[in-house]
């Protein structure tokens, strides 16, 4: 009876393990997201936020939305009824015009759209000195999509990043799960290519993110793009969406798709540790 039992048991948990998220599923393929839906094929949102492991009862930082908020899209309708979706946005009074103005598009956009943001926050982010995205030790899951790169850029190197990590640090709870998504840099690159091309070596990412206090839980390849070499005229922006040089060689870079990216899973550790970087 008892090895019947188990067999049993065996059986049903892949099932459960794997079972579809109908809700998260519903907001993915909802009306309003038809003008980015498209970008799924490169994205894959399901798999990813099923990756990450958010839950409809979660509370929620997502890292610099932009103007358009693309998983926003996902993530506001998804948490609102039972969780809680923090929107940790560019500084309304930064000195980069374009900050200023994706912050503002992403709040006339979601102030148009009560039906699908009314229950979300928008918080400032500015590492290193506003970091600040929700109160401290309340959120489940800190999320950023393609941002690292931002903060090491034009001069922010590790102590900018590190100030960034230190912030979701905080922000979770013990336990809490840190989800990066990032272009990623062959490690046989040299680390000085992280400073314009808008990709990231993985180890760098791990390391920083061990150096904020996390423990790396997992690493997946659903984001990975095997035909792009990482190496183009205008580094990562050559790619689609943004296609920076234009017509020229339009066709061989749509061919390509989005950059390859690594898809990472940390976890702040439920004891109590200090910032190794402060060791």
């Amino acid at each position: 009876m008892i090895i019947r039992l188990l067999c049993v048991f065996l059986l049903v948990l892949p099932y459960q393990a794997y079972a579809e998220n109908k809700a998260l599923k519903s907001a993915i393929d909802a009306s309003h997201r038809v003008q980015s839906s498209p970008r799924d094929e490169y994205r894959h949102p399901y798999e990813t936020l099923m990756f990450f492991g958010v839950e409809p009862s979660h509370h929620v930082v997502e890292i610099w939305p932009g103007a358009s908020g693309w998983y926003t899209e996902i993530l506001a309708p998804y948490l609102k009824d039972n969780g809680q979706l923090y929107a940790a946005q560019f500084n309304e009074n930064s000195s980069s015009d374009y900050f200023r103005k994706s912050r503002q598009r992403f709040e006339e956009k979601t102030a148009s759209q009560q039906a699908l943001y009314s229950g979300m926050k928008i918080t400032t982010f500015d590492p290193p000195s506003q970091g600040a995205i929700a109160p401290a030790g309340s959120v489940d899951r800190v999320l950023t999509f393609r941002n690292i790169h931002n903060w090491y850029m034009r001069g922010g190197g590790e102590e900018r990043l590190i100030s960034a990590f230190k912030a979701f640090f905080t922000a979770l709870k013990p336990g809490g799960i840190l989800g990066v998504v990032e272009h990623r840099l062959p490690e046989s690159r040299p680390i000085d290519d992280m400073e314009s091309s808008g990709y990231m070596q993985q180890s760098y990412v791990v390391n920083i993110a061990k150096k904020a206090g996390f423990e790396l839980l997992e690493s997946s390849e659903i984001n990975a793009n095997s035909k792009d070499s990482a190496q183009h005229p205008e580094g990562v922006w050559t790619l689609p969406p943004s296609l920076r040089l234009g017509e020229k060689d339009r066709k061989k870079y749509l061919a390509i798709g989005e950059s390859d990216r690594m898809t990472l899973k940390f976890v702040k550790p439920r004891q109590n540790k200090s910032f190794s970087a402060e060791r």
